[in-house]
Parts: C-alpha cells; sequence; structure tokens
C-alpha cells in the first residue's frame, strides 16, 4: 500500500536551526540556512512536529500530529536551486564532442559558452569560471530570460580547459547559488593569445 503525505503547515515550535536541519535533510533538500516565524489572522490546518522526535533521528512524518494553529514555521532549506546548464556553441560550426564529455573547437573559429538555468525565481547572474592547468578566470554577467551567453572570438588553445557556471540569485533575503557540471573544452591548433571572451564585467 503506498502512504501519501498531505502538505500542510508546521505549527510554530521550539524549533532551532538543529531541528531545521533535521527537517532538510529528510525531505532531501540540503541543509537549513534559516527558520522563521509568522503569524496568520486565522488558524488553520497545520502539522505539528515534536522537536525532541526530530532530534532523536525519526523521519518527520512520524513525529506529526494533526493540530490547528495561526502561528506557522517558515525554513527555507539550502538546496533551493536546480543545477543550472552549460553548453557550447560556434557561429562557424567549428565545435565537435570529444570522447569523455569533452569537447572541441577549431582554432580561429568564434564559440560561445552558454548558461541557463530553468526559470525559478526572477534576475540572478551567472558567473562563468575558466581553469586551465596554469590560470583561472572569472566573469560575471547578469541573468537575461534566465540564460548568460560568453562569447569568445577567435579560439585558441589558451582557451583549453574546464568550463563551470554558477547561478546566484537573491531568494527570501538569502543569496543561494547552485554550480553546473564541468565542461572540458579543447582547442585543434597551434599556440596563441590569451582567453578574453567579450561582454565581461
Amino acid at each position: 500500500m503506498v502512504k501519501r503525505t498531505k502538505w500542510r503547515p508546521v505549527q510554530d515550535s521550539d524549533w532551532t536551526l538543529k531541528e531545521a536541519a533535521a527537517a532538510c535533510g529528510d525531505m532531501d533538500c540540503g541543509s537549513a540556512v534559516s527558520i522563521g516565524r509568522r503569524n496568520n489572522s486565522l488558524e488553520e490546518s497545520v502539522w505539528w512536529i515534536r522537536s525532541d522526535c526530530v532530534q532523536s533521528g525519526y523521519a518527520l512524518r512520524e513525529c506529526a500530529s494533526s493540530s490547528s494553529s495561526s502561528s506557522i514555521v517558515e525554513l527555507i532549506c539550502s538546496d533551493l536551486l536546480v543545477q543550472p546548464i552549460i553548453s557550447v556553441s560556434s557561429t562557424m560550426n567549428g565545435v565537435s564532442e570529444a570522447q569523455q564529455q569533452g569537447f572541441q573547437v577549431r582554432r580561429g573559429s568564434d564559440f560561445t559558452i552558454s548558461c541557463s538555468v530553468q526559470p525559478q525565481y526572477p534576475g540572478g547572474s551567472f558567473q562563468l569560471t575558466f581553469t586551465s592547468s596554469n590560470t583561472t578566470y572569472n566573469y560575471t554577467q547578469p541573468a537575461v530570460n534566465h540564460s548568460a551567453d560568453f562569447l569568445f572570438p577567435a579560439a585558441d588553445p589558451a582557451h583549453q580547459g574546464n568550463y563551470s557556471c554558477v547561478y546566484e540569485v537573491i531568494v527570501f533575503s538569502h543569496n543561494f547559488s547552485s554550480e553546473s557540471r564541468l565542461l572540458s573544452l579543447t582547442v585543434t591548433g597551434q599556440q596563441g593569445a590569451e582567453v578574453r571572451p567579450t561582454g565581461e564585467h
């Protein structure tokens, strides 16, 4: 038989960040960032979750009982954002996928590293991090329609390395961030110029 869980607010109680951390972990939402309380004008159906039960390591559903209250717990967990997507494209069709999820770009072709995220919250920004054996660069652009493009003119072996996108956004007065997978890029050709995308901020 499948158990169904009905979502309801949680009654205000003597919760601390310790109970909040256990709750975030139980819901697979990362770690606790903050816990707050708000009062409604009317009472509503809520769950009352005993803090001593949560501290003992029991699952939330085992510690919950039905109640009604006008005082509600507001919990913010860290895994609030989905993972951003990183991709590479070229105006000269100079990108090819290599073995082991790496990408190759032809020397001299323009290429673009794109960062995007599913629409959850408005605004935010993307930071593109480039790392090679001897250097690291960070470039930041605001998220426009939940994405940002970093254009690199004239691909060169100095562009070879790993790229990742970090999406940052302020939600509920807290700064949240989420990082993409690494994108490995190699450039076919001879040695040349330094990494400098256009439109960097």
